[in-house]
């Protein structure tokens, strides 16, 4: 099934590593004009200026700015059709005994995961709305459906209220032509942060973790932008409120 994207516009957020940016190549490779955005300007810039996207330096919690940065996509292309809210993660943090979180914290990872995709749906339903067509697609994870691996009680928390948002602006959009589906990644060395998880494993649990995946192997930021490509695309029209788990068959 081929899934074009020609004359189509597309927002990826979270486009300064990993898969961010698999998922902005991979719309941008199929026809897509794609801006990216992230709050992390060098990374983000050199991107942008490898693969000739447009950038937009963007803190996804302030909703100001994520308004901002939905006018001037609209501006510059006419349209905005594609959204993808890849902004979020762990912020930094590992996990820790839940008497130890601070409320900056918990606070932090809800801004980043929840708040900026909550400000950006925002933001585009009007012009998705007007066009009579749009596709919203939220990057959740694993910790959205079961306890996370990070041990991170806040992530864990704030993925499964980016779910529940998820078949929210499903219920409140779908009938204007625009889509809210999620993609649920399992374990991807994708950053830093994911880098710094596999290391703390150990040999012997990598290897657990491995064999409890019935592909018996890691997935890649590809596997993500794969599935995030159905949902972004004309072929899902019919497709909405939904969670799609791309796990190797862990789930």
């Amino acid at each position: 099934m081929q899934l074009a994207f020609d004359g189509r516009t597309a927002l990826v957020t979270g486009a300064a590593q990993g898969i961010g940016q698999a998922i902005a190549l991979a719309l941008a490779a199929s026809g897509a004009r794609v801006h990216v955005a992230d709050r992390d300007a060098g990374s983000l810039r050199s991107f942008a200026d490898a693969h000739a996207l447009p950038a937009h330096v963007l803190d996804v919690s302030d909703r100001r700015a994520a308004h901002a940065t939905v006018a001037g996509v609209c501006a510059a292309a006419g349209r905005l059709d594609v959204l993808v809210n890849a902004a979020g993660g762990v912020c930094g943090q590992v996990g820790r005994p839940i008497e130890e979180v601070a409320e900056d914290d918990w606070h932090v990872i809800f801004r980043a995961n929840v708040d900026g995709a909550f400000w950006l749906a925002q933001a585009a339903a009007r012009p998705m709305r007007d066009a009579g067509y749009g596709r919203i697609v939220n990057i959740a994870s694993g910790a959205g459906l079961r306890p996370s691996l990070t041990g991170i009680q806040a992530y864990t928390s704030a993925k499964h209220a980016l779910v529940g948002l998820t078949k929210q602006l499903s219920h409140d959009l779908a009938r204007y032509g625009i889509t809210a589906n999620a993609v649920a990644p399992g374990f991807v060395r994708s950053n830093p942060s994911t880098e710094r998880q596999w290391e703390s494993y150990g040999a012997a649990g990598q290897q657990r973790l491995i064999e409890g995946i019935h592909t018996r192997r890691l997935g890649t930021a590809a596997d993500i932008a794969n599935a995030v490509l159905f949902f972004a695309s004309e072929r899902s029209g019919w497709v909405s409120g939904q969670v799609l788990s791309v796990d190797g068959g862990r789930s």
